[in-house]
């Protein structure tokens, strides 16, 4: 791909802040979902402003151990749902569970440390025959393909009670279509920030809609809630960290085993998707990240990065396709845009005005932009698939094999341990390809 700006390219300090603002805007909405939605299972009140201050001190442990080397942000992981929600579950009061969201988010960090010794010390050729790129393609197509369900739920989703769904729909088209059309014949600055443009587009066909329908008395056109921004009560304050409302003394050996059985197997998992986001980020960005910086760093930035991050905000990070998709669309893999994003994570988090403002951005207008950014994602995985002989059985069936259980969306639990679809997607794939791997070359016959 013809990059714009390389890794270590140094846009001028304008045109970082608006990067940074776009990785922002393009991870924020599943930062903040997390703790929403363990909020809302569990009863808990874990802070939206604290993961997002989390995200960014975690993308900045990440961009120190990789020697500002790869351009990907980190924030809330999904697939720490489940053991994050056994870490309040299995806690003898609220206040233990915020000290088990910590303890379980290192436990996930040192798999992510015993990966990467492993890998320091075998390196990374056994990587490559265990998931060739008929497994790593697919799998990167199931990583956005899996998500496609999110983004067309938000793009028919109002923010407010009453909201018309085809108005929801003419507000994430049109933020959808004002991107795509910047992104193909905007000028040079405009195709390096097509999601700010989009967004913006969006929110103000959202507010005109909103405006109309007050005037009118049509609740119909109004998809757009404001009320975050009426309950601003100060300027700048400090999130609620997890770590201040964690009790650390009511911590036993029985909630560390708990932990420990809910965290670790899912941070297995995590490092497949972790694999296959570097493999597709490599392929952006024309440098084979796995050697350099190499996995062992990156595994260390994640892993460290996740566990630093949890600490504040509770969540475990993890590498975002939609700030790899942002990459690729707008071509800028300059690190120095993502070390932007992670600062103005920090500063966002602390502006209580600010943070209400990006609340108010409707469900709608964040869904037109993930139609993008997930159908780019799936777009890459096809890609990286080009080179592969489908002709082959063999590759046929371990192509097919993927598709079918990423698309159906395949998961599998054991206890508090669920296997979301990514991985078993390519857990599948690998078994599959190890049991051809004895298919005769019918062309050599």
């Amino acid at each position: 791909m013809n990059l714009i700006y390389g890794i270590k390219d140094k846009p001028k300090f304008g045109q970082v802040v608006l990067f940074a603002i776009q990785q922002l805007l393009a991870i924020m909405a599943a930062t903040i979902a997390v703790p929403a939605v363990v909020n809302s299972v569990t009863g808990s009140q874990m802070s939206a402003s604290a993961a997002l201050f989390g995200a960014g001190v975690g993308s900045i442990v990440y961009l120190l151990f990789t020697k500002s080397s790869s351009p990907v942000f980190l924030g809330s992981s999904f697939a720490f749902l489940g053991p994050m929600f056994t870490a309040f579950g299995g806690a003898a009061s609220m206040a233990v569970g915020y000290a088990g969201l910590i303890i379980g988010a290192l436990i996930a960090g040192l798999v992510y440390v015993i990966i990467a010794l492993v890998v320091k010390f075998c390196g990374v050729k056994w990587i490559d025959k265990l998931m060739p790129p008929v497994i790593i393609g697919p799998t990167v197509a199931i990583i956005g393909l899996s998500l496609a369900g999110n983004a067309i739920g938000d793009l028919m989703t109002s923010s407010s009670e009453g909201g018309s769904v085809y108005v929801c729909l003419i507000c994430g088209l049109v933020t959808l279509f004002v991107t795509v059309l910047v992104s193909t014949y905007g000028k040079r600055m405009m195709k390096l920030i097509p999601f700010i443009i989009g967004i913006l587009a969006g929110y103000f066909c959202a507010s005109l809609f909103a405006l109309i329908g007050k005037n009118t008395g049509n609740d119909a056109l109004v998809v757009i809630n404001y009320s975050a921004m009426q309950n601003v009560k100060s300027i700048v304050s400090l999130p609620e960290f997890t770590f201040l409302k964690a009790d650390w003394a009511g911590v036993n050996a029985a909630y560390l085993l708990t932990l420990f059985v809910a965290y670790a197997p899912v941070a297995f998992v995590v490092f497949a998707e972790h694999l296959a986001d570097h493999k597709n980020l490599s392929t952006i960005v024309g440098v084979d990240l796995l050697e350099k910086p190499g996995l062992t760093n990156t595994l260390l930035g994640d892993g460290i990065g996740s566990a630093v991050g949890a600490f504040f905000g509770g969540c475990p990070n993890t590498t975002y396709g939609e700030s790899i998709a942002t990459v690729a669309i707008t071509r800028n893999a300059s690190t120095v845009s993502i070390w932007g994003a992670a600062v103005a994570c920090l500063i966002c988090s602390m502006i209580t005005p600010l943070v209400a403002f990006l609340e108010t951005i409707p469900n709608c207008v964040m869904g037109g932009v993930c139609v993008a950014l997930y159908g780019f994602i799936a777009a890459s995985g096809l890609k990286m698939l080009q080179p592969v002989d489908l002709n082959k059985n063999r590759n046929l069936f371990v192509a097919s094999v993927i598709f079918i259980v990423g698309v159906g969306g395949m998961t599998v639990s054991f206890g508090a341990v669920e296997i979301r679809t990514v991985a078993c997607a390519l857990i599948l794939g690998i078994l599959t390809n190890v049991m051809l791997s004895k298919e005769k070359d019918e062309s050599a016959e």
